[in-house]
């Protein structure tokens, strides 16, 4: 996904997994300010963007938006704790993800072209399903070694680190890891 910063820089951003990138529709506290999702209308936009790959039309009610935020809460603390290298989980956390999973995820279906689909309209509720179960396989799996936060100066972008080596330490090399870089050059040769 292509993002941009609060001070314009455009920078691409691979979350991973479907409910890592969920993330970037904002949050509560210091996220708050990220906020994209305000109205239903503003969800059905964002799920066609993301990496489920929704094409046909969307419908969210206004209940599928505030499970929506419950939902993405959910998933930020977990896998803030599973970066910080925590295994104990919040079993509100846990059970937000279950009642989510518990829906019908969209129906796959297969165009003339042999290429697959989701069954119209997509529904919030569904979408919230095939997030929850991606979390669920994420948190549950072996993967969740591999969740990781960005160690630039205030990012607070959450990802799955799928290198080989297991190293990724930046939400971007060219946003956080650049400045990393950057700031280690000066450091070895203070100008003067």
């Amino acid at each position: 996904m292509e993002l941009t910063a609060l001070d314009g820089q455009r920078f691409r951003f691979d979350a991973g997994t479907l409910s890592l990138e969920f993330l970037l529709t904002g949050g509560e506290g210091e996220l708050a300010r990220w906020e994209q999702l305000h109205r239903p209308e503003d969800l059905a936009a964002w799920i066609p963007r993301s990496r489920l790959g929704v094409g046909g039309p969307v419908e969210v009610s206004a209940e599928e938006l505030a499970a929506a935020r419950r939902l993405r809460a959910a998933v930020r603390r977990l896998a803030a704790g599973a970066a910080g290298g925590s295994r104990s989980f919040a079993a509100a956390d846990l059970a937000a993800l279950n009642e989510a999973a518990a829906a019908p995820p969209p129906a796959p279906v297969i165009e003339p072209d042999l290429t697959r689909s989701w069954a119209p309209p997509v529904t919030g509720a569904q979408f919230l399903s095939a997030v929850a179960r991606d979390a669920i396989a994420l948190f549950a799996g072996p993967a969740l070694d591999r969740v990781r936060m960005c160690e630039g100066d205030r990012c607070y972008l959450l990802f799955l680190d799928t290198s080989r080596p297991g190293a990724r330490r930046w939400c971007s090399m060219d946003r956080c890891g650049n400045r990393h870089k950057l700031r280690t050059r000066r450091d070895r040769n203070p100008p003067g």
